[in-house]
Parts: C-alpha cells; sequence; structure tokens
C-alpha cells in the first residue's frame, strides 16, 4: 500500500475511436494514439498520470481496451512500468458499462476491495498535481460505499458534453441529482447560468464491492456476462484477451445508463482540474499553443493573413490566405474543413461516409503508397508475358496423362499429386485469358488440350463435372461439387470467347445440370453439392456470380446477368453483416450465421473478390447501388484484415477485425487489386495510388523471391516465406489480376 495513502487501483479506457477528430482519428488509429501536444500520445500521457500519485509503493494501472490495438500499445508504452497491471484487452466494444465491470471483478480478484478509478485515455488534464488533488477530494465518499463523479465547472453552453446536475457542495462534495444528455444550445444556456450543471468528466471513483452491488441490482445480465467472459480469458506477455463468444454476448451500453441512471447517493467531486475532452478541432484550437494571430499550426502549414484557425497537415502543404475561425484538417486522402464553431459536427461526414461505404473512415493509409501511375508496368508485363506465361505453357502442361500439373518444385520440376478439376479450369481460363491481352503462345492448342481432357475423363452421368483426378487422369473423387462446376463455367466462357467448338454446347449442359441438381428448391442460392443439406458456404456462391457475369460478359444474353442478379440477393439478405461491413464464409442450410468461430470467420481475399465482382454487376445491370456495398467489403478488408508489418491481407479474421488466420497467401493479393481497380473512379475516392501499392506488395512479398516464372504463395506474419512449393491453383489469380492491371494502366 502506498505510504499514507489509500491505496486506488487505476483502470485506462481505451476503446474509442473518436470520431470527431476524422479525418485523423480513424478505426485502426483513433486518437489516444496520436501525438496531439508535442509530448507523447494521449493514452502515454494518461498512463503516466496514474502512476503520479506518488507514494512508497507503485500501484497497478490496467489498460481496457481493444485487441485490435494490442500492437499499438505495446508500441505507445514500450518501457512503461504498469507495476504489476496489464492490458486486458477486449474482442470488440462493449462500451464503458462491461468495461467498469471488468476493473470491479479484477480489482476484488487481485486486490480485494480496493478503491477503483475508471479514467478515459483521451483527455486533456492540466497537471498530474491538480489531479490527484481532486481525486483524493473523493477517497472519503468512496471508503464509505458511494459512487463518486468528477464534475467540470461549464465556461460555455457546450452541446456536445453529457451534464451533471447536482445539489449544495457540503465540504469538497456535492450529491448527485440528476445525469442528462447532451442538451440542445438553449438548454445548454440554461445550464450555465444555473450554476448547478457541471460537465461529466467520465471519471469515476469507486470502492469495488459498491460497484459489484451496484450492477447485481441494477444490472445483473451485464455483470455476470462480462464475469463470464472473464472466467474465461487468457493471458500472454501482451495481456489478457477476452473470448469472443461470451464477451459478444454482454450488452453494450454505457455505465452512466446501466448504473449512473438508477443508483442513489452518487457524490461529485468539483475538478480542481482544467480539462477538455479534445473532442473537437475547436477543443484543439483552445488548448494548443498558437501564433500571434491565435492560429494553431501543425505541420507542412503556410499561412498568411488567417486568425483564430486550426490548420493542420499530415503530409502535403497546406496553403491559406484570409481564413477566420476555420479549422482545416488534411491527411494524405481526406481533407476537412469547417468552421471552428461547426467542427464538432464532423461526425455528421462521417455518418455520411460510412453510408456509402467509403474506406476513409476505417484505416489510416500507408505511407509508401506510390504516386506515379503504372510504376510496376514494365515489370509486370515481362513477368507475365515473357517470365510466368512462358514457363506454365510448357512445363505446367501434363502431356503424358492429359490436363495440367497441380504444382510446381521451386527449381520448376512437376509434381505428381492429385489434380482438381478447378485448377484444370482455371488453366483454360488464364491461358484463355491471356490470349485476350495479346499473349502470343500456343493459347488455343493449350485451351483445347484442357477441354479435351475434362470432357473425356471428368463428364458424370448426370453431366455435372467430377472433383479430382489421380496423377494418371482417372477419377478419384467424383463428387459434383459447386465450386468445380462454377469454374468450369468460368473457362468455358473464356474458351468461347476464343472460338473453341465444343464451349458454348458444354457450358449449356452444364447449367442444365446445375438448374437441376444444385439449385435450392426454395430460391436461396445453390446446394454445394447434389442432395446437400449441411453447411453452407458463401465462397461457391461467389465463383457461380463470377462465371454467370462472364458469361453475360461474352453472350450479351440476359438470361445469365439474370441469373448473377439472384446471387446478388442472396448477398443482399444474407450474407453481408451491414453491421460490421464483412461477409460470412459459413452459413446454416437457412443461411443463418454457422455457430461458433465458423461464423465469424471472415476471408480479407473474398471481401476482394466480391468488391470486384459487385462492381462488375453495376456496370453490367445498372444496379448502381450495390456499388456502396463492394467499397464497404473493401473498406473492412483494408482496415481489420491486413498484417500491419508486411500490408498483406491475412488469410482470415473474425466479424470483428481479430486475426484468425495470420499467414498471407498471394491469392487475396491479387484479389485485392482487382478490387481497387473496380472500385477506382467509382464514385469514390482516388484509388490510383492504392492500386500500385497493392501491385507492388504482391510482387515484394510473392514475386521478387521466387525464381524466375514462379511465385511464393505463402508468407508467415513475420514476412517469411513458408511455402513448399508453387501451386498452379494460384495461375489464374495473377493472370486475372496482373492482366487487369495492364488494361487498367493502358486506359489510364
Amino acid at each position: 500500500m502506498t505510504s499514507g495513502k489509500t491505496r486506488i487501483i487505476s483502470f485506462v479506457m481505451s476503446g474509442g475511436v473518436g470520431s470527431r477528430l476524422w479525418p485523423l482519428s480513424r478505426e485502426d488509429f483513433p486518437k489516444q494514439f496520436h501525438n496531439l501536444s508535442g509530448q507523447g500520445s494521449m493514452l502515454l500521457r494518461t498512463v503516466k498520470r496514474m502512476s503520479a500519485r506518488g507514494g512508497e509503493t507503485a500501484v497497478p494501472v490496467y489498460l481496457l481496451a481493444s485487441e485490435r490495438h494490442a500492437d499499438r500499445i505495446s508500441q505507445d508504452l514500450a518501457g512503461v512500468d504498469l507495476a504489476g497491471g496489464r492490458s486486458i484487452l477486449e474482442p470488440m466494444g462493449r462500451n464503458t458499462a462491461a468495461a467498469v465491470v471488468l476493473a470491479t471483478e479484477i480489482t476484488l480478484r487481485e486486490h480485494g476491495d480496493d478503491l477503483v478509478l475508471v479514467v478515459p485515455s483521451d483527455h486533456e488534464i492540466t497537471t498530474d498535481r491538480d489531479f490527484w488533488s481532486t481525486v483524493e477530494a473523493g477517497t472519503n465518499a468512496a471508503l464509505a460505499g458511494r459512487i463518486v463523479v468528477f464534475g467540470i465547472q461549464p465556461d460555455r453552453p457546450e452541446t456536445g458534453y453529457g451534464y451533471i446536475e447536482v445539489g449544495p457542495q457540503h465540504d469538497s462534495i456535492r450529491d448527485v441529482i440528476r445525469f442528462v444528455e447532451k442538451p440542445d444550445e438553449p438548454t445548454a444556456i440554461q445550464y450555465l447560468e444555473s450554476k448547478n450543471f457541471l460537465w461529466n468528466s467520465g471519471i469515476f471513483l469507486f470502492r469495488a464491492s459498491a460497484m459489484r452491488d451496484a450492477f447485481k441490482a441494477h444490472a445483473p445480465t451485464i455483470w455476470d456476462g462480462a464475469v463470464a467472459a472473464l472466467d474465461q480469458a487468457t493471458s500472454n506477455v501482451s495481456g489478457t484477451y477476452l473470448p469472443y463468444e461470451l464477451y459478444a454476448e454482454v450488452p453494450s451500453i454505457s455505465v452512466d445508463y446501466a448504473i449512473m441512471e438508477h443508483a442513489t447517493d452518487i457524490a461529485l467531486v468539483p475538478a480542481r482540474f482544467r480539462w477538455n475532452d479534445l473532442g473537437s478541432w475547436q477543443s484543439l484550437l483552445e488548448v494548443s499553443s498558437t501564433d500571434g494571430n491565435g492560429n494553431v499550426i501543425v505541420g507542412d502549414v503556410v499561412a498568411i493573413d488567417c486568425e483564430n484557425s486550426y490548420l493542420r497537415s499530415n503530409g502535403r502543404l497546406l496553403s491559406a490566405i484570409g481564413l477566420r475561425d476555420l479549422a482545416v484538417v488534411s491527411t494524405s486522402d481526406a481533407t476537412f474543413v469547417a468552421p471552428v464553431t461547426e467542427s464538432q459536427n464532423v461526425r455528421k461526414i462521417v455518418e455520411q461516409l460510412e453510408k456509402t461505404g467509403r474506406l476513409e473512415t476505417k484505416f489510416t493509409p500507408a505511407q509508401d503508397r506510390l504516386p506515379q501511375v503504372g510504376a510496376y508496368e514494365k515489370r509486370v508485363r515481362h513477368w507475365l508475358f515473357e517470365e510466368t506465361l512462358p514457363l506454365w505453357s510448357t512445363i505446367g502442361v501434363d502431356r503424358r496423362y492429359g490436363g495440367f500439373h497441380e504444382a510446381l518444385t521451386f527449381d520448376a520440376t512437376p509434381i505428381m499429386r492429385t489434380k482438381r478439376m478447378r485448377t484444370t479450369a482455371r488453366q483454360i481460363y488464364a491461358f484463355a485469358v491471356a490470349h485476350e491481352m495479346g499473349w502470343d503462345g500456343p493459347a488455343n492448342d493449350l485451351i483445347d488440350h484442357g477441354i479435351r481432357f475434362i470432357t473425356a475423363n471428368g463428364r458424370t452421368e448426370r453431366g455435372g463435372w467430377v472433383k479430382t483426378f489421380n496423377p494418371d487422369g482417372t477419377v478419384l473423387d467424383g463428387s459434383e461439387d459447386a465450386y468445380d462446376q462454377s469454374f468450369v463455367l468460368l473457362a468455358l466462357a473464356h474458351a468461347h470467347r476464343a472460338g473453341h467448338p465444343l464451349a458454348l454446347g458444354l457450358a449449356t449442359e452444364t447449367f442444365a445440370f446445375i438448374d437441376e441438381y444444385l439449385a435450392d428448391s426454395r430460391l436461396r442460392g445453390f446446394l454445394e453439392m447434389p442432395g446437400d443439406k449441411g453447411l453452407r458456404r458463401s465462397n461457391p456462391h461467389m465463383h457461380l456470380l463470377e462465371s454467370f457475369l462472364a458469361w453475360y460478359d461474352v453472350t450479351g444474353n440476359r438470361d445469365y446477368l439474370q441469373r448473377a442478379a439472384r446471387i446478388v440477393d442472396l448477398f443482399r439478405h444474407h450474407l453481408f453483416d451491414a453491421e460490421t461491413w464483412t461477409l460470412g464464409e459459413y452459413f446454416t442450410d437457412d443461411w443463418e450465421r454457422a455457430p461458433g468461430e465458423q461464423g465469424e470467420w471472415t476471408e480479407p481475399g473474398h471481401h476482394f473478390e466480391w468488391a470486384y465482382l459487385l462492381s462488375n454487376f453495376a456496370k453490367a445491370s445498372g444496379q448502381k447501388d450495390i456499388i456502396r456495398h463492394a467499397r464497404k467489403l473493401y473498406a473492412s478488408a483494408i482496415a481489420n484484415g491486413l498484417n500491419r508489418t508486411t500490408e498483406l491481407a491475412y488469410g482470415a479474421v473474425s466479424r470483428h477485425g481479430l486475426p484468425l488466420d495470420t499467414n498471407s497467401r498471394s491469392w487475396p493479393q491479387t484479389e485485392a487489386v482487382k478490387a481497387a481497380i473496380a472500385l477506382d473512379g467509382n464514385g469514390g475516392p482516388d484509388l490510383k495510388p492504392e492500386v500500385e501499392a497493392r501491385v507492388g506488395r504482391l510482387f515484394r512479398w510473392h514475386i521478387e523471391q521466387a525464381p524466375k516464372g514462379l511465385w511464393i504463395d505463402l508468407i508467415d506474419e513475420k514476412g517469411r516465406a513458408k511455402a513448399e512449393d508453387v501451386p498452379a491453383s494460384i495461375f489464374y489469380h495473377l493472370v486475372c489480376a496482373l492482366t487487369q492491371y495492364v488494361d487498367y494502366i493502358g486506359k489510364a
């Protein structure tokens, strides 16, 4: 225990987004991690303040934060002694009530019935001494079992803060009468004039047992749920991780609503420190150092004849003349301009951007984005047409048993292993697309070679296509999987465009098979296999959409577009999660989210792929509203699905952005290229630099390290190559993405 002082266990809440400081503060890099004062991040300054109380024995400091920010916390607090405290990491935000439960229960378990101090991580407070002097004034009331809050005396009719109405002061304490939400301006003026309303600072002091009793009386479901999650939490050197499934069941509500509006005998201590929640650009203007004309200037800014303005540039030069009382904030991908007094309404901009699926609210753009359009064009052309296609059109072809080899070694030796129908179909497609782009190799011979192999060896009696072959070309698995049917259709569409005489007839028979044996009689998409009633997947539907759009593009027949529209309707109503902007992979037979981890599983690569296909569907059908869904998928994948070390897409993340498969394969990176190309100039931001950046990362990590004409398919989370061979199934992804890049640059 600290010498002569009541022990107080501190908890710092660091789960907010800080959208009122957009475009600087974003979901992946919220304001508490920014250095707004020049003295370190707001989180770092808050943690140091908690350690500045004084006394002979240090008291633990805990953080209540989002698991997705674990790396940022480690970087921010490197070398900071938490005195036995640690990070408590939430898999998703559950507001302040759940956070207070965690703080209370951890204190009871690890320290006993001590006092608990819960503070936000993103507020500006004048001095540590004034802060702790105010807190000390509330300790006796807290020891007596009262919940203590801290109020700020208003100096203006602020409409952006919550208020607390209080009674007369007794010593340093005032009794709380009620908590009130953010008022309109006339009401705020009344509050200011009454002298009995203080701003709610969001800081709480209480005895652990008192808060436990309050939750059990007023919000037992929140208490029980958060404690159950804590019971099953796991810990390592970076902190304590709460389990997703249990924590997701905890109601998301603020502690003000859950407890403060119902509890009695709450005490308020008027703050002795100056306080600002830094919730708007106006608030930063008020607390920051200004020049002789009252301007705050941050970054590369040239200001002439400007007064009382907040001017900030994170990147490019910002120049201004004659501005008065304005906030101008410029980042590499967005600029915000508003009267200073209206700057807190930036949330309206954020809400509008989110409605249309703009990605600027979700992630902070990489600093290595390439400004030059077409920077990789020559390298892409050479690798594709001079290195890769010549290799795979010769060594990759199985002239003995038919079809194509499933994989090569890194010295370009064929590997004799099970052949998949989908890989054979993808190779046919890839050579056909290369032919469309002007490749002068033997494309027609390769297309015919592949089609004759699958026709001779891979047809089923019902007119479908088998799943796998033995290395010698005989059938290994005769299952008629929807995934494989989709790729055969895709290959046949481009073979038909190339003039292959069998393609249209085979496709007609394949469509008939799908309609009879795979179409769900309830008009809810397609079965995995004929008669299947088990788990449903979105992935086969994505590739069926791809093949339907390909046939519409090749023939102009709107019957194929109607088929595509039915899958897009399934996407709208069942596959897409509007709350998290994610697309699930696994569903029940009734298209409900699958239970357990399968229901949480999302793949950034498929988000990119769907974004590309939905953009193509919008162009073909005229249903432009689907573009916003495409943007949201792209934004979600960029914001939550990237490894920040390599900037490559993870294999899988949860619906709330927690990594589930931290490896990075090559195909998601190609789909990111295609999605960025499709969305560029489609009513959203300029993605040309992003296209170049995505191509650059694909080459840096997956291509440049590999032998000529090959690729490294698997990279681990630390950027180490883990691939043991070169899978042919990736060839289709690479050819499709890179030919589109070449075509895109040619039209730029």
